[in-house]
């Protein structure tokens, strides 16, 4: 990895981090690197539930789909440019709008009615729709609304927040892997040490 794309995962990672901790409902931060992966990651960010949890509310969801736009949408803020390091978080974010509409009753317009069915749930779950046509577009536009909605709510936190994106960004292209601890630490105006 180059330095300049070293740069660009910290900030991507740190979008991610960032917009997890601003809002209320999302799962804690607990460690953050750029040390790319042998699954062709260029870095993660991890959180873990606190309590095992076998629900989620609709809250909770688009919170979720908000956190896997902000490491695009920090490169946006910081960079005014894209790259293809979203394509793993823009396909989580998608597959779990969709699910939202189609499988979890969670669309006023919807409302509960199942418009996709699960099979083989325990071997990867296929899915199918099982609406017509023009239902079909309608839940491709609701998706499409539902992540550019997450999209620009993760931007609005990154850029009311810019200061410490920039410190923290910074602080991990240091150090190349922190702990939650040290990312809230240094969130809350601590020492960088």
């Amino acid at each position: 990895m180059s330095d300049a794309e070293k740069k660009v995962v910290s900030y991507h990672e740190i979008g991610h981090a960032l917009v997890a901790a601003m809002q209320t409902d999302s799962a804690p931060v607990q460690k953050i690197t750029i040390i790319p992966r042998t699954s062709g990651a260029l870095g993660y960010t991890m959180q873990v539930e606190q309590n095992d949890k076998c629900l989620l509310t609709k809250e909770e969801l688009e919170n979720k789909i908000a956190t896997y736009t902000g490491g695009r949408a920090a490169e946006e803020i910081v960079f005014g440019q894209i790259t293809t390091g979203a394509s793993n978080d823009i396909e989580q974010a998608t597959k779990l709008a969709r699910a939202m509409i189609t499988r979890y009753g969670m669309n006023d317009e919807f409302d509960m009615v199942a418009m996709e069915t699960v099979s083989n749930q325990y071997l990867g779950g296929d899915t199918s729709l099982a609406c017509s046509a023009d239902t079909q577009k309608e839940i491709d536009q609701k998706v499409v609304a539902l992540v550019k909605e997450q999209h620009k709510k993760a931007k609005a936190l990154l850029q009311q927040n810019r200061e410490a994106l920039d410190r923290l960004a910074l602080y991990l292209y240091e150090k190349e892997t922190i702990t939650g601890e040290e990312f809230m630490r240094i969130l809350k105006g601590g020492t960088q040490g």
